[in-house]
């Protein structure tokens, strides 16, 4: 699946390169700016406050050297703030995207693809940049926005809690190196660390997020169709039989935290504190974990349990449908997926940039730093999973946030395919609902009820075991 998946991403990529010979750079009637009167443009991204001084002095090095366009910044709280903006009456003209919206963003119309106008400017799709990361941003055969960054999911480990050379020392299973180990491995080391004094092994969010690198890496698939998908596909042979492998370490209260002690600290707070083993996670958690003392980190990649899968928070540069000049904001754009650009927001240890000179740049490696093997995020983003441009994330996740917390911490699971079946039973009411449905049936009598019936487990529901 891996090889074909790459191969498509390939034949993907040099289609849209071909695609984008246009030597256009914009509308006739596009804006001309003056001195006096420069064109003004808006740039809203998001992100933490290092990143945010980044991006603003992103801006202020393009103002200084293009005296007819004036673009300011707008700080975004989160990523949904973006999609609200972009969604409302004065929509930025260039925006940071994550992948996970553009579905909504295409779908409501609310950008114009970007390659023609990147191509006319120089951009070379092909060399420069992950082309993971352009297939991950294209949509209708065209690249809709400029990929950005490109972070996979890898798992941070504390080097303290495992020890990979006392592991082999006990005769338990370790990695050789940090590009590769087993699920075996992985279990290992869970365990390994939850036999130290106050500590638990491992921590994986109970979310479609959390378990997809494990059903993708046992030869499994979420959903039905990898561009318009109408159901999950949990209950189908290979991705039970993943889940089952994984659930069988994750569901153990020895290795993992119970639902009563991430009610107490959260499991990134454990982290810090040298009472967790290991977390998954993005590059963006970098910065806390090296503000935190005595705390000795490094990354790996998700465990292998099949073939190497995992899956990435994917950010990309887009346009707005209606731009107060689409020339200036390509010429924007340009300016700042630059490695000059670029370099600058990823010093702030934050970002996986998607322009390969600067993520094989030591603004990006950071070698003298925490983690000491940073090169395996440029590695494991071959091994990422571009899910389908869905319009209803957020709504699928919600719906789906019951069962899947019962999945990892009901006390007795006693048939996992049934489990799984609901839960892409419920999968379909969000992804294919009937036409005719309405959310105040005379038969529901207008009252909301849990998906399937089912309710929020509760404490005496829940896996045995507490603090």
């Amino acid at each position: 699946m891996g090889r074909r998946a790459a191969a498509v991403g390939i034949a993907l990529l040099a289609t849209l390169v071909a695609g984008c010979q246009s030597s256009g750079g914009g509308p006739i009637d596009d804006p001309v700016g003056t001195t006096k009167k420069p064109v003004k443009l808006t740039f809203m991204a998001y992100g933490p406050d290092e990143e945010v001084a980044a991006y603003e002095k992103t801006v202020d090095r393009f103002n200084e050297a293009n005296e007819t366009v004036k673009v300011t910044l707008v700080a975004a709280e989160t990523e949904d703030e973006v999609l609200d903006q972009v969604s409302g009456e004065n929509p930025p003209d260039i925006y940071l995207l994550s992948r996970r919206d553009l579905g909504t963003v295409m779908a409501e119309g609310l950008n114009q693809p970007v390659e023609e106008l990147l191509d006319a400017r120089g951009i070379s799709f092909g060399d420069d940049y992950k082309r993971d990361a352009i297939a991950a941003f294209s949509g209708d055969s065209k690249v809709q926005c400029m990929p950005y960054g490109v972070s996979p999911m890898v798992i941070y480990f504390n080097t303290q809690l495992i020890d990979w050379a006392a592991m082999r020392e006990e005769g338990l299973p370790a990695p050789k190196s940090y590009s590769y180990w087993t699920f075996d491995q992985f279990a290992a080391a869970a365990g390994f660390a939850a036999s130290r004094p106050g500590a638990k092994g491992v921590h994986i969010e109970p979310t479609l997020e959390g378990i997809a690198p494990f059903v993708y890496s046992g030869g499994g698939e979420l959903f039905d169709d990898k561009t318009n998908p109408t159901t999950l596909t949990l209950a189908q042979e290979d991705s039970m039989a993943a889940l089952g492998t994984t659930l069988d370490v994750l569901r153990d209260n020895q290795i993992t935290l119970t639902p009563k002690q991430l009610r107490n600290q959260s499991a990134l707070e454990r982290f810090t504190k040298g009472k967790l083993g290991m977390i998954a996670g993005y590059r963006n958690l970098v910065p806390l974990l090296r503000s935190t003392p005595s705390l000795n980190f490094d990354v790996i990649p998700m465990p292998t349990l099949d073939s190497e899968r995992t899956i990435g928070d994917v950010s990309g540069l887009c346009m707005s449908a209606e731009p107060g000049s689409v020339s200036a904001a390509a010429d924007f754009i340009v300016h700042a997926v630059s490695a000059e650009s670029v370099a600058e927001v990823a010093s702030a240890g934050y970002l996986v940039p998607a322009n390969n000179e600067v993520a094989e740049s030591d603004d990006f490696l950071q070698r003298e730093q925490f983690p000491a093997h940073a090169e395996v995020f440029n590695r494991s983003i071959r091994d990422i999973v571009t899910p389908p441009a869905l319009e209803s994330w957020s709504d699928l996740d919600e719906a789906l946030h019951d069962q899947l917390h019962a999945l990892f911490y009901a006390r007795v699971l006693e048939d996992l395919q049934t489990s799984l079946e609901e839960i892409d039973a419920t999968s379909r009411e969000v992804l294919s609902p009937p036409e005719d449905e309405t959310t105040d049936s005379p038969e529901s009598g207008g009252e909301s009820t849990e998906p399937n019936g089912s309710e929020s487990p509760t404490a005496s529901e829940e896996a045995p075991g507490g603090e």
